[in-house]
C-alpha cells in the first residue's frame, strides 16, 4: 500500500497520455502536439521511476547504486523543457523569435541532462538511498552539484511556467481549456513548493542542522500532487468536451428509447446493422434515429388525420404548442401502429403526408411523451370520444 500514492499520479499521467495519442497519430507533424505528447511521456516516466519498488529494481538490474536518480532527474528536466516549449507555442504567435527561444531552451536543458549524468558518475554514492538521497548526499562532491542542478532547473521551469500561464490565462476563452490552465498553474506552484522544501533541507544540512523531514516527508507529497494536477490539467481540456458530448448522446439515446421500442413491431426497410460493444455511442444514436425514421415512413398510410387534429386541439387547451404537438403525434403513432398491425391502411392524402412530416419533426418530444403514456391515453380517449359524438351528431 505504500506505493499507492506514487501510482495515482503515474496512472493519471498515463491516462492523459492515452487521451493524447489519437491526436498525436492524426497530427504528429504539429510541433505543439509533439511537445504536449513528449511532456506527458517524460512526466509519466519520471513519476514511474521514483516509485520505490522501481528504484530498487533499477539498482538490482544495473548493479549501479542510486542509478534511478539521474534517470528520474533527466526525465524531469526533459519534461520541463518540453513544458516551456509547449506553453510558448500556446501563448505566442509563430515567429522566428519564438523558434529561436524554443531551440535555446532545448539546447540548455539538453546540456543540463548531460551534466546530470556526468556529475552522477563522478560522484561516489555507494550507499543506496531510496527516500533521503538528496539530504544524505547533500555535501558529497559532485553529487551535491548533481542534486542542486536538477532542483535549480526544475525551479526555473516552474517559475517561468507560472508566469507565462498567468499572462496567457486572461486570453483563454474556452472554459475547458481555462480549467486546464488553472490545474497546470497549480501543478507548477506545487513544483515550486517542492523545490523550496528540498533546497531548505539541503541548506540546513550544510549549516549542520537536521531538517531532513522537509525533504523526506513534506516534499514527496508535493511532487505527487504536482503530477496529479498536471495530469488533470491535460485531461480536462480533452476529456471535458468528450464527456459533455457523450452525455448529450446518452441523453438522446435514452430519450429516443420509448419511440424506438414502439416501432420495433414494424418491419425495417433494411437489415439492421449489428454493432459491437465498443462502437461509439454517436453511431448507436444515429442507428436508433434512422430506425425510427424508416418506421415512420412505413406508417405514413396509416395516420388518422382527424384523430391527430382532435388530439392536438384537446392537448392545446392544456399544454403549450410543442407539448400539444408531441401528444397529438404520440396518439397518431399509436393509432397508426394498431392500424398497421391489423393491415387496415387509410388512403394517403396531402393532409396525412403533412401530419407525417410534423410527426417526424417532433420525434424527440413524441418519444418523451410515449415514456409517460398516461397523458397520451387520456387525450386519446377524449379525442376519440369527441370524434364519436361528432359522428353521431
Amino acid at each position: 500500500m505504500i506505493y499507492v500514492p506514487y501510482s495515482v499520479p503515474a496512472v493519471l499521467l498515463a491516462l492523459a497520455l492515452f487521451f493524447k495519442i489519437p491526436t498525436f497519430i492524426r497530427a504528429w507533424r504539429n510541433p505543439e502536439v509533439r511537445a504536449t505528447t513528449l511532456l506527458l511521456v517524460w512526466a509519466t516516466a519520471a513519476i514511474t521511476v521514483i516509485i520505490p519498488v522501481n528504484i530498487e529494481r533499477l539498482n538490482e538490474v544495473t548493479g549501479v547504486p542510486n542509478i534511478a536518480a539521474p534517470w528520474a532527474y533527466s526525465f524531469l528536466t526533459a519534461s520541463g523543457a518540453t513544458g516551456l516549449a509547449m506553453i510558448m507555442r500556446w501563448s505566442e504567435e509563430p515567429s522566428e523569435h519564438r523558434r529561436r527561444k524554443i531551440r535555446r531552451i532545448y539546447a540548455i536543458y539538453t546540456g543540463v541532462i548531460v551534466v546530470l549524468w556526468v556529475t552522477f558518475f563522478l560522484a561516489d554514492t555507494p550507499d543506496v538511498r531510496i527516500y533521503d538521497l538528496d539530504t544524505y548526499y547533500a555535501s558529497t562532491p559532485w553529487m551535491r552539484e548533481h542534486i542542486l542542478l536538477y532542483l535549480l532547473a526544475h525551479f526555473t521551469t516552474c517559475s517561468a511556467s507560472v508566469f507565462m500561464l498567468w499572462k496567457w490565462f486572461k486570453e483563454v476563452e474556452n472554459p475547458w481549456l481555462k480549467s486546464g490552465v488553472v490545474f497546470l498553474q497549480g501543478s507548477f506552484v506545487l513544483g515550486l513548493a517542492f523545490d523550496i522544501s528540498k533546497l531548505t533541507a539541503i541548506m540546513a544540512r550544510w549549516s549542520g542542522a537536521d531538517w531532513d523531514w522537509l525533504s523526506t516527508k513534506a516534499a514527496p507529497p508535493l511532487a505527487l500532487m504536482e503530477g496529479v494536477f498536471a495530469a488533470v490539467g491535460f485531461i480536462t481540456p480533452q476529456a471535458g468536451p468528450a464527456l459533455k458530448e457523450w452525455s448529450r448522446n446518452w441523453r438522446e439515446y435514452r430519450r429516443l428509447r420509448p419511440l424506438w421500442r414502439a416501432v420495433l413491431v414494424l418491419a425495417p426497410a433494411a437489415a439492421t446493422a449489428r454493432f459491437g460493444y465498443w462502437v461509439p455511442l454517436e453511431l448507436r444514436v444515429m442507428q436508433r434515429r434512422q430506425r425510427i425514421h424508416d418506421s415512420l415512413r412505413l406508417l405514413a398510410p396509416y395516420y388518422n388525420t382527424a384523430l391527430y387534429h382532435q388530439a392536438y386541439t384537446e392537448a392545446a387547451a392544456t399544454y403549450t404548442e410543442p407539448k400539444a404537438s408531441a401528444i397529438a403525434g404520440a396518439v397518431a403513432i399509436r393509432d397508426a401502429i394498431a392500424a398497421y398491425s391489423k393491415g387496415t391502411p387509410i388512403s394517403a392524402s396531402k393532409q396525412s403526408l403533412q401530419i407525417g412530416t410534423e410527426i417526424t419533426d417532433h420525434i424527440d418530444a413524441i418519444s418523451v411523451t410515449l415514456d409517460s403514456p398516461a397523458t397520451a391515453n387520456i387525450l386519446r380517449q377524449r379525442a376519440t370520444g369527441t370524434e364519436s359524438m361528432s359522428a353521431h351528431a
